[in-house]
């Protein structure tokens, strides 16, 4: 049967066939229902969770603390797969500072289960300094608390599951330091400190807080991070 048109056409669409239909509705239910799961305070903890354990010892305390950080696995066998940190610990035999240990896992424990970025917690940890003074770790590399120095280990954590960038030396840089650590070496002809790798009259590093800086080619140039104020 036709139809005589008399206006003019302003729009139009192509109708479908039934089984098509039925099998288009299937496949955007199942996109929509394909969720990925973020990190946020009502995710269960499951009965076993991936963790790496950091050791800090200082010259503060006789015995050293041990820092476990959990990690939740979201999404695990799709693409979407994420580690994320869900828990912290911290164990010592020094019973000193148990307190404030245990309100600090406990705050940043919760800071993690509540999702988003988590990661500025290791810069707010680390720019903690103690009246009394800081500390030199082993290497000649300065920690201003033992707080700052937990702060860096959850920031090494946080590097190695992929939240923040690794912002090492690539190997054009290490075999530049290296280069000059040995032209400074040969021409001082110093010994080198026993609890260093970095000559014995170095510097204080303002940048990585090491002490690695020496006057090189008339400017301080630091043996560890390779800042120059020279450029």
């Amino acid at each position: 049967m036709s139809h005589k048109i008399e206006k003019p056409i302003v729009d139009f669409k192509v109708k479908k066939d039934d089984a098509e239909s039925k099998d288009v509705a299937p496949a955007a239910q199942e996109t929509k229902s394909a969720e990925i799961v973020q990190m946020h305070e009502s995710v269960e903890r499951p009965e076993m969770l991936l963790g790496s354990t950091y050791k800090i010892k200082t010259p503060l305390s006789e015995h050293a603390l041990y820092v476990t950080i959990n990690d939740m696995v979201l999404n695990p066998g799709t693409e979407h797969e994420l580690r994320r940190p869900f828990e912290i610990f911290i164990n010592s035999k020094n019973m000193d500072h148990f307190q404030w240990v245990v309100a600090l896992t406990r705050v940043v424990s919760a800071v993690f289960r509540k999702g988003g970025d988590c990661t500025f917690l290791a810069e707010e940890l680390k720019a903690v300094f103690d009246p009394k003074g800081g500390y030199f770790k082993r290497g000649g590399r300065f920690m201003p608390s033992l707080v700052a120095e937990i702060g860096e280990a959850i920031e090494s954590h946080l590097k190695m599951i992929g939240l923040l960038k690794d912002d090492s030396l690539d190997e054009h840089q290490k075999a530049l330091i290296a280069e000059k650590k040995q032209q400074f070496e040969d021409a001082q002809s110093k010994i080198t400190h026993p609890d260093s790798e970095f000559p014995e009259g170095a510097q204080l590093c303002n940048k990585c807080m090491v002490k690695a800086s020496i006057m090189m080619d008339g400017c301080m140039t630091c043996l560890n991070c390779g800042d120059s104020k020279c450029g």
